[in-house]
């Protein structure tokens, strides 16, 4: 396992989508987007996303970012763990690190989609409303199998964390 004080926390370039396709493909259940996908999501979206880096090697990715018509809104789009890099941490610090950078400074509210079976993410989530935002937790049907993925993918939740001032992020582990 590695030691959460040896990893370097960065805003992804864009020469860093293909590592962030190669980290989401070997993460499942994450839905693998294309490749263009990833290399927007680390340069359009740099500034409320985040990279995890362990030895040069990347360990880590969350994407985010703002909700247009609610800019006082962070919506987490994936985390990204790599095996090596789990249970120490990581995707707990990944989210403060984007929420302390001035992109961050007007958001009062995090939000993220979850499927009913995810229980890695339920926990992370519930963790950082709880320990590090000292916010409410609440989450509601959102995208329906049938209606929106046309049976194709489970169906996903809303999970919304708020209000919150990410100045006052209790750091707790």
């Amino acid at each position: 396992m590695l030691d959460i004080g040896s990893i370097v926390f960065k805003a992804p370039r864009l020469e860093d989508g293909m590592a962030v396709f190669r980290l989401v493909e070997s993460c499942p259940p994450l839905d693998v987007n294309s490749s263009y996908c990833n290399l927007l999501q680390c340069s359009h979206f740099s500034a409320t996303s985040v990279k995890a880096e362990y030895d040069g090697s990347l360990v880590g990715f969350v994407s985010g970012y703002l909700i247009p018509e609610r800019p006082n809104t962070l919506f987490i789009w994936q985390v990204a763990v790599a095996e090596q890099a789990r249970g120490i941490g990581l995707a707990s610090q990944m989210l403060q690190q984007i929420l302390a950078r001035p992109a961050c400074a007007a958001v009062e509210y995090l939000e993220t989609t979850i499927t009913a079976d995810n229980q890695a993410s339920w926990s992370l989530f519930r963790a950082l409303a709880s320990k590090h935002l000292n916010a409410e937790l609440n989450s509601g049907e959102w995208m329906d199998k049938q209606r929106h993925f046309a049976g194709q993918h489970d169906s996903e939740q809303l999970l919304r964390i708020g209000p919150f001032q990410p100045s006052l992020i209790v750091n707790q582990e």
